[in-house]
């Protein structure tokens, strides 16, 4: 689980809070660690809301303190338009926070929409907690704030202009820029291959 893209939400904060979280890769509590728990794909957030209602109202915020879903955004170019989107990484994972002790370990675990606890040597055993490398690298992770940018072109792709001067004209990708979100495409003009730059979004794949 070394490459979960993350953003976390401290159980003990109010929406408005949540932004603001400092997030210390190094619990200065040697017994605080990160967990990792499973549940059914697609209902990931409904768990750590779940989760997050029961640590509440059963007091246990001294020994359960973040819950967080592996997420990842990226940017798209659909319709047009472009946007930011929000998906999971590990479809079916949850990482917790915790103190791990009798008595938080049934918290989590009997919570609705958890089936169980990943990395537990055996029935009725308490779960391992995840290695510190994997931690450092998922804290890391969380401090991206510029998604990564989808792309779905590649050079020798037929695209096909959908705004611009050059509407509806066709061409071939030539030339990719991730970095400034444009490309370069050689476009059919009186005859003649013309090189045109265009932004992601002006395109689409014929």
């Amino acid at each position: 689980m070394e490459e979960l893209h993350a953003q976390a939400v401290d159980v003990q904060a109010t929406d408005a809070q949540t932004a603001e979280i400092e997030i210390s890769e190094t619990p200065e509590d040697p017994d605080r660690r990160w967990y990792v728990v499973h549940t059914y794909s697609g209902y990931e957030n409904k768990v750590k809301a779940n989760l997050e209602r029961r640590i509440k109202s059963m007091n246990m915020q001294e020994f359960v303190y973040r819950v967080l879903v592996p997420t990842d955004k990226e940017v798209e170019f659909k319709d047009g338009k472009r946007k930011e989107v929000e998906k999971k990484v590990y479809p079916g994972y949850v990482l917790v926070e915790m103190k791990m002790t009798d008595q938080s370990w049934y918290v989590v675990r009997n919570t609705q929409g958890v089936t169980g606890f990943v990395g537990s040597p055996g029935s009725g055993e308490k779960p391992l907690p995840l290695a510190d490398k994997e931690v450092k690298t998922i804290l890391k992770q969380m401090g991206i704030e510029t998604p990564k940018l989808k792309i779905d072109f590649a050079k020798g792709d037929r695209v096909k202009v959908t705004s611009g001067p050059f509407f509806d004209f066709t061409g071939t990708v030539d030339e990719i820029d991730p970095q400034k979100e444009r490309l370069r495409a050689l476009i059919s003009i009186f005859g003649r291959e013309t090189p045109v730059e265009l932004e992601f979004y002006q395109v689409e794949k014929v």
